[in-house]
């Protein structure tokens, strides 16, 4: 049989090859928690079926502060942890894309003109040959592995889960950033809220005290009732300054999370303390919210990523055949008439490399493989369980706050009721000031108190919120 008719036939047996050839890789099943009853709506969660593809949107408006607004939409363009995020997916896409460039041939070309020198003592070297010659060449160079075992196959499916991890790694720390902006925004507020409080207990205060150094001068008051009232300022007035203290620290933090300097950045305080409202949180929330959460996903990715590369690490064990150093072209030693028939030149076969020993290499690679993928799998199984724990978390915060919020207003009237009293048997001369700055004081602490309680309300809604992979929808 003649070697063309050979090369021909080798030619078309290639797509019969790779149409059956075989893959080492375990078929994938995503790994299992163990179901629990659902907490938050009747039916089991349906397990390992990320969805975090599904539309967030911009969560923070339902807070309804314009000024979150801007600055969450600032920091999703300048922050400089979510642009190494954005960095870091690009470099998986793009590595992703060269694992995929392996399923198809490469194919070089190369040319050279060069003028050479025959050694006069070349073994063999026949009398009549010329002591200088040209070697004019060019010709093309295919390499294409044939993936009979499906290493390449499985090397492309981890470097797209690989970079499916890696979208939702960076989904992770985008939440988390505007979760993070969120959270120090809302405290910021509250500092305002207790800052306009006690700028108005001090105002009042020093009313009182004005009016308790009349009382003095009158000869009605003591020198004692006198004290406790300056006390009373100074110590109010203490406390504001450490508020100032607070508000630039979570300034200078939202400055760095919005990609601005501290030195410049500054947010306005507010006079009304209401302008953050708190989210309504939807009854009967599914649990299947949390496969939208990007870590999960991310997890789950990972996992598959690892159990394809079990297959690459299998698929050593058998030999790899490639159509390496394939090659056509054209040669002749100078003139005209280069690029001709009689100047064509051609080489092609099959290439096998089958490792005899290896001193148990391939064997410790699939095991290290397989532990890599148990690895994987509880990390995932515990990235689960954590966002369970994180859920349940800020519905219990947010439901004993509520009632926490209920009592701490109904303390808040009492104590001014009490104040209000006081300050009357003050004035009609039936007790001390000490009963008067008493009353102030549990008036006021109880006040600030329900402001607290106001904001870690709001907080515990976006962990919750961060909790569920970035809020909720009608349709989830």
């Amino acid at each position: 049989m003649r070697r063309s008719a050979i090369v021909y036939r080798l030619l078309l047996s290639l797509p019969v090859l790779l149409m059956h050839g075989c893959s080492f890789v375990t078929p994938y099943q995503p790994p299992i928690v163990v179901p629990v009853k659902d907490a938050w709506r009747d039916g089991l969660w349906k397990e390992a079926q990320p969805s975090d593809e599904l539309p967030r949107g911009s969560w923070w408006r339902l807070f309804g502060d314009k000024t979150l607004n801007e600055l969450q939409e600032k920091m999703e363009r300048n922050n400089p942890t979510l642009a190494v995020a954005v960095a870091r997916f690009d470099q998986s896409t793009a590595y992703a894309r060269q694992l995929g460039a392996a399923q198809l041939p490469s194919l070089d070309a190369d040319a050279s003109i060069t003028r050479n020198r025959q050694s006069d003592h070349r073994p063999l070297r026949n009398p009549n040959q010329p002591e200088f010659y040209n070697s004019n060449t060019v010709n093309t160079l295919l390499n294409y592995e044939l993936d009979l075992w499906g290493r390449v196959r499985n090397s492309i499916a981890a470097g797209k889960a690989a970079a499916q991890a890696s979208a939702a790694d960076l989904e992770s720390v985008r939440l988390s950033l505007h979760a993070l902006l969120a959270e120090y925004y809302i405290r910021l507020r509250n500092v305002d809220a207790q800052s306009n409080l006690l700028g108005e207990s001090i105002q009042t205060f020093e009313k009182k005290l004005t009016f308790v150094e009349n009382r003095h001068s009158g000869g009605i008051a003591s020198g004692l009732d006198v004290a406790r009232a300056e006390t009373q300022v100074n110590v109010v007035k203490a406390e504001f300054f450490e508020l100032k203290i607070q508000r630039a620290v979570y300034e200078h933090a939202i400055a760095s999370l919005v990609g601005e300097s501290a030195t410049a950045f500054t947010i306005s305080p507010v006079v009304n303390s209401d302008l953050i409202q708190p989210p309504r949180i939807p009854t009967g929330m599914p649990s299947m919210l949390l496969q939208r959460r990007p870590d999960i996903a991310s997890a789950e990715r990972k996992v598959a990523a690892t159990n394809a590369s079990v297959g690459v690490a299998k698929a050593a064990f058998f030999p790899s055949i490639s159509l390496g150093g394939t090659s056509i072209g054209y040669q002749n030693t100078g003139g005209s008439g280069w690029l001709t028939a009689p100047n064509l030149f051609w080489s092609i076969g099959p290439r096998v490399v089958f490792n005899i020993f290896d001193g148990n290499l391939r064997q410790s690679q699939v095991d290290q493989a397989k532990a890599v993928l148990d690895q994987a799998g509880q990390e995932y199984r515990a990235v689960v369980l954590q966002a369970f724990q994180q859920v349940e978390d800020e519905l219990a915060r947010l439901k004993y706050l509520k009632q926490q919020i209920i009592e701490q207003t109904a303390a808040t009237i009492s104590a001014h009721k009490a104040e209000t009293l006081a300050n009357y048997r003050y004035q009609n001369g039936a007790v001390t000031y000490l009963e008067v700055s008493t009353a102030q004081t549990v008036a006021l602490q109880a006040d600030r108190g329900l402001l607290a309680l106001r904001a870690q309300s709001l907080v515990a809604s976006v962990g919750l919120i961060r909790g569920l992979g970035g809020g909720w929808n009608k349709q989830t």
